[in-house]
């Protein structure tokens, strides 16, 4: 099973694509500066020049991945139209060309409270607003999906079991991104994680479940 991954340079991105090495998964990482790639993810990695904007760039490099993992966001600057084009168009580009590709799985990763309007990240170009946009065109596609959604993003990792809930019951929290990609990687092999959207956190007093009790857990 090859995985295609957008978004594979982003400090989250870059770790599933380090789990999924980790794994043994084949995978190919669309980038847009082959360079940078090239200093920032394993060499297992097979990169191939593209962008999410202009799905001709990527329709042949999916080649014959089984499935399509996006972890593209929108950088923080003064284009307010970045979350619109990055995390809806980008994510609405990729869902498009997965059909017509027969992809069997397709991992979204998101953000926790995207169901929230007045959230403060929505100051930030309607960021929350856009990423639920591209959700609900995920959950409409007919592919097999699953959502993550994950709390506050956390370069450094920690020991803390990891929190799963069903979509908008979590509404604080935060996650090393670690935690993030092999939520993500796990959610491909996983029956339960199918047409799902979870939402994560970590904490410290949790009870220890494996990915797979967590993913049966979640309605």
């Amino acid at each position: 099973m090859k995985v295609f991954i957008a978004g594979a340079t982003g400090q989250t991105g870059r770790r599933i694509v380090q789990e999924l090495v980790r794994r043994d998964i084949p995978v190919k990482a669309l980038v847009r500066n082959l360079e940078t790639a090239r200093e920032i993810l394993p060499p297992e990695a097979e990169l191939v020049m593209g962008d999410v904007l202009h799905p001709s760039s990527f329709y042949t490099a999916i080649g014959d991945s089984k499935v399509v993992l996006c972890a593209t966001g929108a950088r923080p600057n003064f284009d307010f139209t970045g979350p619109y084009k990055v995390d809806y168009l980008g994510t609405k580009n990729l869902v498009d060309v997965a059909k017509q590709k027969g992809i069997e799985r397709f991992v979204l990763v998101s953000s926790l409270c995207v169901s929230r309007f007045f959230h403060p990240l929505n100051l930030f170009w309607l960021v929350l607003f856009w990423k639920k946009q591209a959700e609900g065109y995920v959950e409409k596609s007919g592919l097999n999906y699953t959502i993550v959604r994950p709390g506050g993003l956390k370069n450094d990792d920690n020991q803390f079991p990891i929190v799963m809930e069903s979509a908008d019951r979590l509404f604080e929290g935060s996650i090393p991104r670690t935690k993030v990609a092999q939520v993500s990687v796990e959610a491909i092999f996983q029956t339960a994680a199918c047409n799902k959207i979870v939402e994560i956190v970590t904490q410290a007093e949790a009870p220890e479940k494996s990915l797979a009790e967590l993913f049966i857990s979640v309605s």
